[in-house]
């Protein structure tokens, strides 16, 4: 009885006091509660390494601000064949771009290319010194040791000589072990055209928000260069397990990402001499010195492209838009009958399938600036709706011009791309119809930049090995 006594005093005791404190309790106990539910909710430290490329780097989870220096900076250079670019962008620690000042990437540009540099590698490396000072200003003193700098030929180095490529690439090597940013031999390259386009489909899906949803989801891309064009897109993994094998010594028409922990199947190919620059050789190439009915009505001169002058003169009728249509054909060896697959492109390549992939395309570079050039778009603007047919329309009405009228009709286009004008807005029409087999009336998406959170992001391969750069610098 003593111990039954005792025991409901306690019992009393303890309910008293649990009623007496109760405030103080509650005050207690709910934030416990609270931290525990966000510990559950926080990813393991396992699953923090899904980066856009493999990697040894760790993100750490956004609680809505970030340490400004655990930041990261990249330099990347895009050395096209008609000019040379630098980027300078900046990454939080999960990955997420953020200001440099006002802007969220740093962007200059300067001409002429690299390419034309031939004979003189110094006077090509002399040439980045006013990028690589513009790009210093950007990055904190402090961090500019671990920043790395790259510098990816496209192109137009592709198609020097060994030779002459290596000793420009040589000189560059110099040019920046001299700079206060980290570099390394193997970050100067000319990069392989399947990169270049596997790195443009990263960056402009990175910019969208699509990277980590299904395939369906993302964009194509078809990014027009001066010496090459490239198309990259997902597929299925069904349809690249039937993907067929290239020709020996080609890349593979598919490549394995795993982006935002996703894993794509991509199909990538570019397409060397075939970039706008290039394709007017093969152009003029098909006309053999004779009149082509692409060049403008009352010109006539030399058009120069890698070490051949070509004569360029229009017929006594003028440029014709159907004409120069069939020249265009021809030199994308549309109708070549080399091709060994179900469907093809042009120059008997595999053209991926299609697919829901495909199905939202985005178009960039020279198509955009076409299109600005000629009216097609607001010049405010960067990005636009369009239609390959909308090329049609404009190309028709330039090869209706003369020459000497061109100027004073078409003031934002350089004097230099006047005569070629009609020949660019066919090429464009016949690339997108005719050589990736494009209905004339599918609309596509031309972009220069893209919106991202609050600022525009030019749309281009260099973010790409960015992101790949800075995942893979170590903590």
């Amino acid at each position: 009885m003593l111990k039954r006594s005792r025991q409901q005093q306690f019992n009393e005791s303890l309910s008293d006091l649990l009623y007496r404190y109760r405030g103080v309790i509650l005050v207690i106990s709910v934030p416990l509660l609270l931290i525990c539910f966000v510990l559950l909710l926080m990813p393991s430290a396992g699953s923090q390494s899904d980066a856009v490329f493999p990697s040894n780097r760790k993100f750490l989870p956004n609680y809505g601000g970030t340490d400004p220096s655990l930041n990261s900076y990249a330099v990347i250079f895009d050395a096209g064949s008609s000019g040379t670019r630098v980027h300078v962008y900046c990454f939080d620690q999960n990955l997420d771009l953020v200001h440099i000042g006002k802007e969220l990437e740093i962007f200059v540009q300067l001409k002429p290319g690299l390419s034309r540099y031939a004979n003189d590698p110094k006077g090509a490396s002399d040439s980045l010194l006013p990028l690589i000072e513009k790009a210093e200003n950007a990055v904190p003193q402090d961090m500019r040791q671990n920043t790395p700098v790259k510098l990816g030929a496209t192109a137009g180095l592709r198609q020097l000589g060994f030779d002459e490529s290596e000793k420009i690439l040589r000189a560059v090597k110099d040019v920046f072990k001299r700079s206060s940013f980290k570099s390394n031999d193997h970050w100067v390259n000319v990069l392989d055209g399947t990169q270049e386009a596997a790195y443009q489909w990263v960056s402009i899906n990175y910019l969208l928000k699509t990277l980590g949803k299904k395939y369906s989801d993302t964009v194509g891309v078809v990014d027009l260069g001066g010496g090459s064009v490239q198309m990259a897109y997902a597929i299925s993994e069904e349809d690249a397990a039937k993907a067929p094998k290239p020709s020996t010594g080609l890349d593979p028409y598919v490549k394995e990402m795993l982006l935002m922990g996703t894993k794509y199947y991509l199909y990538v190919h570019s397409y060397l001499h075939y970039g706008l620059l290039a394709a007017r050789a093969e152009i003029l190439g098909t006309s053999k010195d004779s009149h082509n009915p692409c060049v403008m009505a009352g010109y006539q001169g030399i058009y120069s492209y890698g070490k051949t002058d070509y004569k360029v003169s229009a017929p006594p009728s003028g440029s014709s838009m159907n004409k120069c249509r069939e020249e265009v054909v021809k030199a994308l060896k549309v109708n070549e009958s080399n091709c060994n697959y179900r469907k093809c492109s042009f120059g008997g390549v595999w053209n991926g399938g299609g697919g829901d992939g495909q199905k939202k395309l985005y178009v960039a570079s020279y198509f955009f600036d076409r299109a600005a050039e000629v009216g097609l778009l607001d010049v405010t603007k960067s990005v636009a709706k369009i239609r390959p047919s909308d090329f049609q329309a404009a190309a028709e009405r330039v090869c209706l011009t003369r020459y000497r009228d061109a100027k004073s009709i078409y003031p934002r286009v350089e004097s230099s791309n006047l005569p070629y004008l009609c020949m660019d807005l066919v090429y464009e029409f016949s690339l997108l119809v005719d050589g990736f087999d494009l209905d004339p009336l599918q609309e596509v998406t031309l972009v220069k930049k893209i919106k991202y959170n609050d600022a525009l992001v030019e749309a281009a391969w260099p973010l790409g090995t960015a992101i790949e750069a800075v995942s893979a610098a170590p903590t």
